[in-house]
């Protein structure tokens, strides 16, 4: 027969209370099964745990040098238990994501300061990548999530559209366009334009849009990235049309902005891989991108 975990708690709320009829009362239990599984104790590990003086108990040096380890050992389990409690509450975890970089400067900032308010422990992991490799690691079942702003879902998952406004214009200070409230896109006939690279698939809905009423926008710079854009159109080298999220981020940072009398949606996709583990902590992050993107499409609608 081996010590089981009643012995140690036996033990421990003798050493508490002092008397066996003080650790009865810690343990709910009688004074003579205190007694007992004390004597038990006693006889399986041979060592002479405490001295009877007149109707006391005392204890000896094996006793003391016993409580040490055994109060180690609760410390762990009181540690083991707290974690257990944080996990139950959502206050430990690990959430991994991945996205276009443009979500992990725009979308994902606000929302993660959001999360972060109700869920402390959690912490988020954010993987930024272009197409194709942000599908292939959804495909590959990389990461708890995803956002892409395509609407094509990568196998073995599935989407859900979170996001969705139309592009809008940057400008320079003092651009001779400012003064319209709103921008055809004849407005954009020979003037200085900052375009993103060619094979972006919103340059590309753009490029047919004036194709089709034979615009010929002077392109200046090409580049990859709707921050560079900015970028460039704050440094006066032209005007750009990007997407409503980073335009959103420009005009709090105070770059002139303009709206488009011809709508081009910019959608954004929540991609959720089918095959990770079910969590509340990924379910509580989505619930928060998708107020965070809510709250970001009304500011675009009541307009800048």
């Amino acid at each position: 027969m081996k010590l089981t975990v009643r012995h140690i708690e036996v033990f421990r709320a003798i050493m508490n209370a002092g008397s066996v009829t003080g650790a009865a009362r810690l343990l709910f239990t009688s004074q003579p099964t205190v007694s007992r599984e004390l004597a038990r104790l006693e006889h399986l590990s041979g060592l002479r745990l405490f001295e009877r003086e007149g109707g006391r108990l005392v204890a000896t040096a094996q006793a003391l040098l016993l409580i040490e380890e055994v109060e180690r050992a609760y410390v762990g389990l009181e540690r083991i238990d707290r974690f257990v409690q944080a996990i139950r509450n959502f206050e430990q975890g690990r959430l991994a994501i991945t996205c276009l970089p443009l979500f992990s400067q725009t979308l994902l900032p606000k929302a993660c300061q959001r999360f972060h308010q109700q869920h402390r422990g959690v912490s988020v992991s954010i993987t930024a990548q272009e197409s194709p490799l942000l599908e292939e690691s959804l495909v590959a079942q990389q990461h708890d999530l995803g956002l892409t702003e395509v609407e094509q879902i990568p196998r073995g998952a599935y989407g859900e559209l979170i996001f969705s406004a139309s592009m809008v214009c940057v400008l320079p200070d003092q651009h001779p366009l400012l003064a319209k409230s709103e921008l055809a896109l004849s407005d954009f006939h020979e003037v200085d334009f900052i375009n993103l690279a060619s094979l972006d698939t919103y340059r590309q809905q753009l490029d047919q849009h004036f194709r089709a009423i034979a615009v010929n926008r002077r392109t200046i710079i090409e580049t990859t990235s709707a921050a560079s854009v900015c970028a460039m159109v704050r440094q006066g080298l032209g005007v750009a049309i990007i997407n409503p999220l980073s335009g959103l981020e420009a005009a709090q940072s105070g770059l002139p902005i303009r709206r488009l009398s011809v709508s081009v949606p910019y959608k954004v996709m929540l991609i959720r891989p089918d095959y990770r583990p079910a969590s509340t902590v990924v379910e509580r992050f989505c619930e928060v991108l998708r107020l965070q993107a809510q709250d970001m499409a009304a500011v675009l609608a009541r307009g800048f």
